[in-house]
């Protein structure tokens, strides 16, 4: 799980680094947007914050297995929560400002926007201040890990329960067909339907998937019986994910970048991003259990680094575009510069604050530096004592 989640970050990246060049609304379009972009990005699109809230509950789920429920509740609060507040207070201040610059005709400094503007509890063109930003996964994250440290107060047992009937409902193909319904429906009948608000309090059908993904995670980790009939249908789940995944491009190719989906055509459309969601994911974890069962010297570095990166990246990607905006490099290399900007500068976010005892519990590190290598290495559970949201602490 833990290398799972490490390459689901770093596609998350290259993800926020496309969106500056695809026509989907973002904070900055580096360059002129390209309709073809979309069909790498359609990729991931579907599946992709599924399977970081899934390896989420799954890592939770390993934390309960060995503290106690207020114990586990107190650390996910500091470990998710500062990160949260020093996010929103410090790092994500430069994005507003470019994307209201960008696209809104905002003429103020920096310096203004933060002295003046940043501060106040306000939209400016619907653009809130102070905001989370792309830190609304975090958020999500506070409030699941408070359902279920509710639940297991005032429910103590049902999580096993759940698992038994989850292991019954989900038997042999079921596994693939079952949640492919519910992700469908779920986002068919649910408002905003596909499009996610990430304002936490509106944002239905998000939750509806998002929570379930995380409880299935949960229960993941605490049934080899869930997992045993993944293995046995992962290589089924990938052809499927692979189908779903052309039937996208198809649709894509008819109505692409911003064209709306004719209303006759949306079930199908949502049909198929329901079955690349659910059977990509089955598919990742059966082949991360297959292949990816095995430790290096490099992974716990890098399970510990997710968090820091998660934190930063999207700011430097937005300050990085911003200021390509003024030079005179061709979108490929535009892209190129991106990446380049986005990796050195994450990572070296995360090897100085990593040095800074008072930082380390504000970008989402332990109180003392350790040796990341001898840290938790059993294979096929999640690094539990890393605080990365992505992990889903």
């Amino acid at each position: 799980m833990d290398w799972l989640r490490i390459a689901a970050f770093g596609l998350l990246i290259l993800y926020h680094i496309g969106m500056a060049f695809v026509p989907w609304p973002f904070e900055i379009k580096v360059a002129a947007p390209r309709n073809w972009v979309a069909i790498p990005m359609l990729a991931t699109n579907a599946w992709r914050l599924s399977l970081l809230f899934l390896v989420s509950g799954y890592a939770s789920a390993a934390l309960l297995a060995r503290e106690p429920v207020g114990n586990f509740f107190r650390g996910r609060m500091l470990r998710l929560g500062l990160p949260l507040i020093f996010g929103m207070a410090v790092l994500n201040t430069p994005q507003p400002w470019v994307a209201l610059v960008t696209q809104h005709g905002y003429t103020r400094s920096f310096a203004y926007f933060l002295l003046h503007d940043y501060y106040r509890f306000q939209f400016i063109d619907d653009v809130a201040m102070p905001t989370w930003m792309h830190l609304w996964f975090v958020a999500y994250l506070i409030a699941y890990t408070s359902l279920l440290s509710l639940g297991c107060v005032a429910f103590p047992g049902r999580g096993a329960a759940i698992t038994r009937l989850l292991e019954r409902a989900l038997k042999g193909p079921l596994v693939l067909l079952v949640p492919v319904i519910y992700v469908y429906l779920v986002r068919r009948l649910l408002p905003p339907g596909w499009i996610d608000t990430h304002a936490l309090v509106n944002d239905w059908s998000a939750h509806a998937v998002y929570f379930a993904m995380f409880a299935f995670g949960l229960a993941l980790r605490r049934s080899s019986q869930l997992m045993s009939m993944i293995r046995r249908q992962w290589r089924l789940g990938a052809v499927l994910a692979v189908t779903a995944y052309t039937g996208v491009l198809v649709v894509e190719q008819a109505w692409p970048g911003n064209t709306p989906v004719p209303e006759a055509w949306r079930p199908v459309f949502g049909l198929l991003r329901a079955m690349q969601c659910w059977t990509t994911i089955v598919a990742l974890v059966g082949a991360a259990d297959t292949y990816l069962d095995s430790d290096h010297p490099w992974r716990a570095t890098l399970a510990e680094a997710v968090f820091p990166l998660y934190l930063i990246h999207q700011t430097i990607i937005l300050v990085a575009g911003y200021w390509l905006l003024g030079s005179r490099l061709n979108p490929g290399l535009r892209f190129v510069v991106l990446v380049l900007a986005t990796a050195a500068g994450s990572w070296l976010f995360y090897l100085v604050g990593r040095r800074i005892g008072w930082l380390r519990p504000w970008i989402g590190l332990s109180h003392r530096e350790r040796d990341p290598r001898s840290r938790f290495r059993k294979s096929g559970e999640a690094q539990a004592d890393q605080p990365d949201a992505i992990a889903a602490r």
